[in-house]
């Protein structure tokens, strides 16, 4: 893919701002946040951690929004990773009987992970047929 969509770059944006919007609280103020999500036992240096990777992809992500097509593919592969770990998780974390906000989240990444599929792959048919 020599250009980048616009519609990919929106989507960068669209997901800092959610990073940010989630990021920022979970970073800051756990204590307060987690328990007002359902979760009754709260590791304040665990939703930090998850705070901080949220605000690092998501500051990445508006940083990059006006990069090259090698930078989008780049950070995509990240996406891709960090989104279907993260689904992963969520979704094994609901089965052992975690809060039910986590559903919530559940579908937050889904939804991400799906957009970022489908970016992805356009990245890999293009190299593909650069290839043959």
């Amino acid at each position: 893919m020599k250009e980048v969509p616009n519609s990919l770059r929106r989507w960068f944006v669209v997901h800092f701002a959610v990073d940010m919007l989630v990021g920022i609280p979970l970073l800051l103020f756990p204590e307060f946040i987690m328990p007002l999500l359902g979760w009754k036992t709260i590791d304040p240096i665990s939703s930090r951690v998850v705070g901080a990777a949220l605000l690092g992809i998501g500051i990445e992500s508006y940083l990059g929004r006006n990069a090259s097509s090698d930078v989008f593919h780049a950070m995509l592969n990240l996406k891709v990773i960090w989104s279907s770990s993260a689904i992963f998780g969520i979704g094994l974390g609901i089965w052992k009987g975690g809060s039910q906000s986590g559903w919530l989240f559940l579908r937050i990444f889904v939804i991400f992970w799906c957009i970022w599929i489908y970016y992805w792959a356009q990245f890999r048919k293009v190299k593909t047929s650069d290839q043959v």
